[in-house]
């Protein structure tokens, strides 16, 4: 994605009431492709935000979610859900990271591109495309199959640390390994704080429909088991 012209965000920004602070940019793309630059952020349909500019927001062209404003931890009901649920079953890995890692990365649109390549509702790389046999990109039921099989397999190489595979999800296994945990990327901490408050939520409303040995365990039948897990976590 280009970057916007410093004359425009001068603009936005100076004609931003007086807070004390530095306002944020939003970018919008219309569903006619347009775009909306903003400093006052916007939930109403059709408007995808692709960018936020400001003492939250970073250079590196992923997908960008709002950090400071808890809409972008609400959870909800998508038209994926079934996939999802379906997915999890034939991977073994729990629905709830699954979409939460969804949430994160795309906020579930499936035509989500960074300008590092980065595709579709799991973001996948190219390489990581390849890796796991994705001819689609776009293809919704490619594109989770292809990240939930990843994440699993990032989670059994970390050991069932949830902090480490999502960490290596975003930055790359490499970066952990080389780093011995989580890389002091910025982007990639908050990355990982985002994505365990999101699980953490949507474990409610996937506990019913977790499969038996999922590499996750977020919804199990004994106390201790439920405990255990979250010690991986916290």
């Amino acid at each position: 994605m280009r970057k916007l012209p410093a004359l425009v965000i001068f603009l936005v920004v100076s004609s931003a009431p007086d807070s004390g602070m530095a306002a944020d940019i939003y970018v919008y793309e219309r569903a006619n492709g347009s775009k909306l630059i903003t400093d006052h952020p916007r939930s109403e349909p059709g408007y995808r935000l692709v960018r936020v500019y400001g003492s939250d927001s970073d250079d590196s062209g992923i997908v960008p979610v709002k950090r400071k404003s808890g809409r972008s931890y609400k959870t909800r009901s998508t038209a994926f859900d079934p996939l999802i649920q379906r997915v999890s079953n034939q991977v073994t890995v729990d629905p709830a990271l699954i979409k939460s890692v969804m949430h994160a990365e795309s906020s579930f649109d499936p035509r989500a591109l960074s300008s590092q390549g980065a595709s579709g509702l799991m973001q996948l790389m190219p390489g990581t495309a390849r890796r796991y046999g994705v001819t689609r990109i776009f293809d919704p039921q490619q594109n989770v199959m292809a990240g939930s099989r990843y994440l699993r397999d990032l989670l059994v190489q970390f050991d069932g640390d949830m902090r480490l595979a999502l960490a290596g999800y975003n930055a790359g296994e490499n970066a952990v390994l080389k780093y011995g945990g989580i890389p002091p990327y910025t982007e990639t901490r908050k990355y990982v704080r985002k994505v365990i408050e999101l699980y953490k939520r949507y474990r409610d409303l996937h506990c019913d429909n977790a499969p038996g040995g999922t590499t996750v365990i977020s919804c199990s039948n004994s106390k201790s088991k439920q405990s255990a897990s979250w010690s991986v976590i916290q």
